[in-house]
This record gives C-alpha cells, sequence and structure tokens, in this order.
C-alpha cells in the first residue's frame, strides 16, 4: 500500500472518529439506571447525558428534559461538556490542514512544508482522542465507583450509556487515523530527501572537445 493510499485511510479513520465524537457528545445515554433489584418488571428507565436527561417509559415513550442551569451541573458534566466541542471545533480544523496538505491535493506544491502540514494534522487528531479520552473515563469512574458503592441506594446506581462506548470507539479511531497520518506523513519526507551528488567539473582536453569521462 502506497504512502498516498495510508494517508487517505489515517484521514478516513479520523472523519470517522471525529463524527463518533459528535454521535456521543448528543447521545443522552452517558449513564443509564442500574436495574439490581429482584423485580425485573421496570416501569422506567433514566437516560442522563451531557445536555439533557430521559426518561423513558415502558410503552415506549420517552420524555426528555434539557438541563436547565448549567452553573448547577456536576464538574464531570461541565468538563464533559467542555472537552467534547472543542473536540468537535478541533476535529474540524485537523480536517481541513490534513486535507490542505495531503498527498492527493495540489493546495500547496509538494515539499518539506506539505509533509509538515499533514503531520500537524495528524498531530491534532491525535490530540482529539485525548482531550474526548477524559470526559469519558472521568464518567466510567464515577459510574463503576457509586454501583460499588453500599452507600449509593439501588434507585440511585446508573451504568455506562452506549455514548461512552462510541465514545471510546471514537478515541481509537482517531488516534489510530493521527499517527497512520504522520507516520506515512514522515516516511514521505524522508524518501523525498535524496542526498546531493556533485560531478567532477568538465574540462576540456588539448584538441578543445570535453572528455567523456567527465560526463555523469
Amino acid at each position: 500500500m502506497t504512502s498516498a493510499a495510508v494517508e487517505i485511510l489515517g484521514l478516513g479513520l479520523g472523519i470517522l472518529g471525529w463524527v463518533g465524537v459528535i454521535l456521543a457528545c448528543g447521545l443522552p445515554m452517558w449513564q443509564v439506571s442500574a436495574f439490581i433489584d429482584v423485580n425485573i418488571v421496570v416501569a422506567q428507565t433514566i437516560w442522563e447525558g451531557l445536555w439533557m436527561n430521559c426518561v423513558v417509559q415502558s410503552t415506549g415513550q420517552m420524555q426528555c428534559k434539557v438541563y436547565d442551569s448549567i452553573l448547577a451541573l456536576p464538574a464531570e458534566v461541565q468538563a464533559g461538556r467542555a472537552l467534547t466541542v472543542i473536540v468537535a471545533l478541533l476535529g474540524l480544523v485537523a480536517l481541513m490542514v490534513t486535507v490542505v496538505g495531503a498527498q492527493c491535493t495540489n493546495c500547496i506544491r509538494p515539499g518539506k512544508m506539505k509533509s509538515r502540514i499533514v503531520i500537524a494534522g495528524g498531530a491534532i487528531y491525535i490530540l482529539c482522542g485525548v482531550l474526548v479520552l477524559i470526559p469519558l473515563c472521568w464518567f466510567a469512574n464515577i459510574v463503576i465507583s457509586d454501583f460499588y458503592d453500599p452507600t449509593v441506594p439501588s434507585s440511585q446506581k446508573r451504568e455506562m450509556g452506549a455514548a461512552l462506548y462510541i465514545g471510546w470507539a471514537a478515541t481509537a479511531l482517531l488516534l489510530f487515523g493521527g499517527c497512520l497520518i504522520c507516520c506515512c506523513s514522515c516516511s514521505q519526507r524522508d524518501e523525498t530527501s535524496f542526498p546531493v551528488k556533485y560531478s567532477a567539473p568538465r574540462r576540456p582536453t588539448s584538441n578543445g572537445e570535453y572528455d567523456k569521462k567527465n560526463y555523469v
């Protein structure tokens, strides 16, 4: 597989990871109700996300409510909001930077500057993966700690929702895609840097012609 194909693959994975982060950010299923009681008949299920919480009835009806106050939210929710929005914006910047410096585009002439721009785009994708990993792991740690805490009532215990798993998958795509972009760009820069060869100066012979051995 050529370096251009690897670069396109890395860009595709980065775009998928970026879309996954936006999807995880909007979904209200960061933590869901944990059913640990003996009674398996449940009337409603509670979903809690970064922007709203939802109550799903056993009949299939769902009611969602956006959080009224931002300052009244827990620290992990505020941090999750901020970091996911930052990652969504950085993902757009990484896409634009990578497309500008990609081998399949002619926005910039081929050379070291073009490779450096692509490496910068891959590094931004890696940064996005690291930033979005912070709220995901924070939420997961709180959910697991509260689940095994005996002082927390059973009705308030939560489990990890689908948004966390989507976010982790998006993180893996961002990190892997960014690494592919950076690696193929570094290898491309090494291949294009040929050593400079010098030839012997051409000196005329006694009959006024140049010696053939001086030609390269």
